[in-house]
């Protein structure tokens, strides 16, 4: 048989599917010790394992099958994948906000073709219009991939050109901008367009989503469509993550970019304001305000686009019995900067004593966090604070750990003067310092237990 149509299967699962004559994109019966299965053959990567052969189900879901489980596969129809999303014109209509959608990579948007089972990713406007037509209903869209990569690809290069794309959109009079993002760092590129993008007029609203939309529990489109909202109608004139907010299809949360995490793997509720409570929650009908401050939107097109980076900046995770190796090999290889989460209250061990101190002592720049991510950095409680104090750690507080690698890095690339550093990394830009934490915050207002959905309706009437 043709080798192209194991698309990604090698060695046994090879082997396996050579066996009983059944192709990729063939529709099958499978027979298994531990059931039966009828489902689409699916690709796989090249750098998957061998044992196993994936089927798209007709449910929507995957699964794989440990081909030590197969007792037959008998192949009864096939149906190659089309990576084509029939597309319909993007309707404009007079008096909707325009909105910008940049690309980043993934898939937020996405078909799934029932006939093959492929996933096929959307993204012009008629493509998005195909597959999540109420997007119509609340602008008028355009859109731009400016890259294609993974998240963890994400790097100050592709900030940059982000902040001096958003920049000029809003010269040119945009209502609203969307940034499409994989989810695993999408804190991250929040928080550097926090800082290369200030005092926007219009809304800066990043999205992801944590499930694909060939899953029938997929927050893409559902994200997509709040994101939009909140871009072309929405007031607060922000950098920003939308994402869901409870377990249920409700509404979305609107986290402000310094003071959002992504707390949990897979959980569709995945993203957390810390520190704070969310911005606002967002449906397809409206934005209901959680927080009186914020910026918001305005009819002028001023913006400060400051497309800076040092990209020899670390965050060092203390643990116990760190050796003064990890920072003194830091400084052999050219670091400018250091942010520590530090245990409690901003600590570590006496061992690496030494080592800070050689890094200071050649003008590297090092800055204190809390792992707990919850509550302040308080150098003067204990001796171990005050003694790292003496040596020349600054203490930030409660910005979180992410929000100041990245701060650091735009800030050491405008200034390596020691005061100036210290000065712009002190002085909260929006939020990523606070002066005290809501007694409601740790406790509520992050959506998915009963109990604090029956709390937050009261607010949301």
């Amino acid at each position: 048989m043709n080798e192209d149509i194991f698309q990604g299967y090698k060695g046994k699962a090879l082997e396996t599917l050579k066996k009983f004559k059944a192709r990729v994109w063939g529709v099958v019966d499978t027979n298994t010790s531990r059931g039966f299965f009828h489902g689409t053959i699916l690709p796989r990567s090249e750098n998957d394992d061998d044992q196993h052969i994936v089927l798209k189900l007709d449910t929507g879901y995957n699964v794989g099958i440990d081909i030590k489980t197969i007792k037959g596969i008998k192949e009864v129809d096939y149906k190659k994948a089309s990576y084509k999303i029939p597309e319909k014109e993007f309707p404009y209509t007079e008096g909707l906000p325009k909105v910008k959608l940049f690309g980043t990579g993934g898939t937020i948007a996405s078909r799934l073709d029932y006939r093959t089972g492929a996933v096929i990713p959307a993204f012009s406007p008629g493509e998005l219009y195909g597959s999540v037509p109420e997007l119509a209903e609340i602008c008028n869209l355009t859109t731009e991939k400016v890259f294609a990569v993974f998240s963890e690809n994400m790097g100050p290069e592709q900030y940059k050109a982000l902040a001096i794309a958003i920049g000029k959109e809003i010269k040119n009079g945009i209502d609203g901008i969307i940034i499409a993002h994989g989810t695993d760092t999408l804190h991250h590129t929040a928080e550097a367009l926090t800082y290369m993008v200030q005092n926007p007029p219009v809304p800066i609203v990043l999205v992801g989503s944590q499930r694909s939309s060939d899953r029938p529990s997929s927050d893409a489109a559902l994200n997509l469509i709040n994101s939009a909202y909140a871009a072309g109608h929405g007031d607060i004139a922000e950098v920003m993550i939308c994402m869901f907010g409870p377990t249920s299809d409700e509404y979305g949360f609107l986290h402000r970019g310094t003071r959002v995490r992504k707390m949990h793997s897979s959980y569709r509720s995945a993203f957390r304001t810390i520190g704070d409570i969310p911005l606002a929650t967002v449906t397809r009908n409206g934005i209901v305000p959680l927080k009186k401050e914020y910026n918001h939107r305005r009819k002028d097109k001023n913006v400060k686009i400051l497309p800076y980076f040092e990209e020899k900046v670390t965050i060092v995770y203390y643990y116990p019995n760190m050796q003064p190796d990890i920072i003194d090999s830091l400084v052999e290889n050219g670091y400018k900067g250091i942010v520590i989460a530090g245990t409690g209250l901003g600590h570590v061990n006496k061992t690496i004593y030494p080592a800070i101190e050689r890094a200071i002592s050649k003008g590297v720049h090092i800055y204190m966090t809390v792992q707990t991510l919850w509550g302040y950095v308080n150098m003067y409680v204990y001796d171990t604070g005050r003694d790292l104090l003496a040596k020349g750690i600054i203490p930030l507080q409660n910005m979180l750990p992410e929000a100041a690698y990245i701060k650091l890095g735009w800030v050491l690339g405008q200034t390596n003067d020691r005061k100036e550093v210290e000065k712009m990394m002190t002085t909260p830009i929006n939020g990523e310092i606070t002066l005290r934490e809501p007694y409601n915050g740790y406790l509520i207002y992050q959506g998915g237990v009963p109990e604090v959905e029956d709390f937050i309706k009261k607010f949301r009437k």
